[in-house]
């Protein structure tokens, strides 16, 4: 085999701030809409089942979720830290708006997350991207699918 010819892939770091310790790794699952938790995910699947989101049928169970955040009422956080309890939740979270209750829902989850990035990430990491959170160091290195 040629190793001239053998392309590499595409490997970017970002820089972020820690919510929640720890360090996980799997595929990229992106939505560029807020997740509602109550009445929004099911918690024994972690599948989103709000009517109108673009990943309504999707689990997020094992991926990386990447999303811009909560929404809905303080409840989100009962319904993510049940997702950790049936062993469906995601592998880490990694999103773009720091609120109280994306705050309290990755604490509950006990998940790694990470937010604050030095780009954003919805723009920069798509489904299907291999992605390392490494929220000790606050660092996300995202491996692009081929």
């Amino acid at each position: 085999m040629d190793i001239s010819t053998e392309t590499k892939p595409e490997i970017i770091e970002l820089n972020g701030r820690k919510v929640v310790a720890g360090r996980a790794e799997g595929e990229a699952l992106v939505t560029t809409e807020t997740i509602s938790g109550w009445g929004g995910i099911n918690e024994r699947t972690g599948t989103v089942i709000e009517r109108r989101h673009e990943m309504r049928g999707v689990s997020f169970a094992g991926k990386i979720l990447v999303f811009p955040g909560a929404k809905g009422s303080s409840g989100w956080s009962a319904y993510f830290h049940m997702t950790r309890l049936n062993g469906v939740q995601p592998a880490a979270m990694i999103f773009t708006r720091m609120t109280t209750k994306i705050a309290l829902g990755a604490v509950v989850t006990r998940v790694p997350a990470i937010t604050e990035l030095d780009q954003d990430p919805l723009s920069v990491i798509e489904t299907g991207d291999w992605v390392v959170v490494d929220a000790d160091a606050g660092t996300v290195t995202v491996t692009k699918k081929s």
